[in-house]
Order: C-alpha cells, then structure tokens, then sequence
C-alpha cells in the first residue's frame, strides 16, 4: 500500500520566515529590479532554502514554489508551466530515468561484476576495471552520479569491506580511499568524453545550438576520446603513486566477483531491458 510522504511542518518555518522577510524588503530593492522581478526573488529564494530544509520531497516543494507565484498573480499559468514544454528539460528527466533503470535492473552491477572477474588481481587492475565500467556505461547513463554512486560506489564498498578497509579510521588506506579517489577522477573524465555522459552536457549541446552551433554526438566523442584515453590511461596510475594502497594484490577478488554473479543469477529479463524498465 503507498503512503504519501509526511508533512514536516516546522521544516516551512525558515524557507517562510527568508521568503517574507525578502517580500517585506521590496520598498529598499535595487532601482533597476522591478516589483514582481523582487517578489519572483523572494518565492525563489524561500523555494531553495525548501529544497534544503525539506518540508516535503524535493519535487513537491518546487511545485509549491510554482503555485504559489501564480496565486500571487506575480505569472500566469501559462508563463509557469511553459517550462514542461521545453525539451531540454525533458532530456534531463529521460536521462535520469534512464539511469535509475540501469541502476534498478542491476544489469550495471553485472556489468561491474564481469570488469572485477577479467581485470581485479591488483588493486591498481581494480581500479582500471571499475574506471572501465564508468567509461562502458557512460554513453548509456546520462547521469555522472547515477554511475559513480549508484553502480560502481556500491561495488567498491564491498570490495572494501572485504578486504577490512574501513572508511572511518586508518584501514581505509589499505585499498577502500585509492579506489574511491580513481574512481572519483575516472568519473570527471567519462562525463566529458560522451555528449549523453551526463545532463549538463546535453543542456551544453541545446545552448549551442540556439546560436546555431551543431554539435552532432560522434563529433563530441572524437573530440573528447584522445584527451579522455590519455587520462583514463594516467590518472589511476599517477594516484597509485601519490596515494598507493597498503594491499597491492587482490587475487581473492575474482573469487568474490563470481559469488557475487552467482547469487544474482542468470541476466533477467529487466536486465535485457533496462531501457523499459526506466519507467
């Protein structure tokens, strides 16, 4: 049975309070902002400081900002909602439900799992092969965070508690905070080598193209691949040795990767198709 989320009413009292208090400021506003410009500032500012405190989910306390500035007659209905109808903005919301149904069907676990089996005898080949899953499924997850922290994160999380290093006292150094350090700068890297990498990189494109700018996705990617290889190639390296691990050899690594693929089974049929089960 679904429940609706819990109003947190004394969580409105700050975002309220910021709000009226910019509202009440409008005689003392710049001279080049006009009234209802000032009043959006307030709405927008009390909207943000929601988004924080979160009264309600993040979306509901946005829609509650928009409502109000309509009821406020500072836009009409129309002006508020013509934002649904931008494609840029539905470009970002596929891409993350893109991404939420790759993380969903666990097909980028498995993923994950395969690059640990062929590649993780090392630390420094672990930290390759998780990078090596970041850059397969970057064309795919249009989402940076969708990738490092839904899908290779809980992987080296595991991987860490495996090996005893802990992310709370000295043991990290054993392997758990190189791995995260590479897969952090690995991730940086992914993101700019595809247009379909993460969000930002499309709104990118869409801005180009307002100034008449094409920038089709394989021309992305042939300007991105070069300088991309070169650092993905570097950068685990160039940390190992800056930040090497106390634990160099990682035999039982594969041993734990086909557990892991092993209780997860056959690929389901949401896996094959993830793209579906987005929604």
């Amino acid at each position: 049975m679904q429940h609706l989320s819990k109003v947190k009413y004394s969580k409105f009292i700050w975002p309220v309070i910021i709000g009226l208090a910019i509202w009440l400021l409008t005689p003392f506003k710049p001279v080049g902002i006009p009234v209802a410009g000032w009043h959006m500032l307030a709405i927008f500012v009390a909207t943000i400081i929601g988004c924080i405190t979160q009264p309600l989910p993040i979306g509901a306390t946005a829609l509650l900002g928009m409502t109000v500035t309509v009821l406020l007659g500072i836009v009409d209905i129309d002006t508020a909602t013509a934002g649904f109808g931008n494609s840029t903005v539905w470009m970002i919301g596929m891409a993350y439900f893109l991404s939420r149904g790759f993380i969903k069907t666990g097909f980028g676990r498995r993923v994950a799992l395969v690059f640990i089996r062929l590649f993780g005898k090392r630390t420094l080949g672990l930290a390759y092969s998780l990078i090596g899953v970041d850059l397969v499924t970057a064309p795919a997850t249009p989402s940076n965070t969708a990738r490092s922290g839904g899908i290779v994160f809980p992987i080296i999380d595991s991987l860490a508690h495996t090996y005893k290093s802990l992310p709370d006292d000295e043991s990290r150094r054993k392997m758990g905070a190189y791995l995260v350090f590479s897969e952090f700068h690995g991730d940086i890297i992914t993101s700019g080598m595809f247009m379909t990498a993460m969000a930002p990189n499309l709104v990118a494109a869409t801005l180009a193209k307002t100034l008449h700018v094409n920038i089709p996705w394989m021309t992305w990617f042939l300007a991105g691949l070069v300088p991309g290889i070169i650092c993905l190639a570097i950068v685990p390296w160039l940390i190992y040795k800056m930040y090497p691990p106390e634990i160099k050899e990682t035999p039982n690594a594969k041993e734990w990767a086909d557990s892991e693929l092993e209780k997860m089974g056959k690929t389901s049929n949401p896996e094959k198709s993830w793209p579906a089960s987005s929604f």
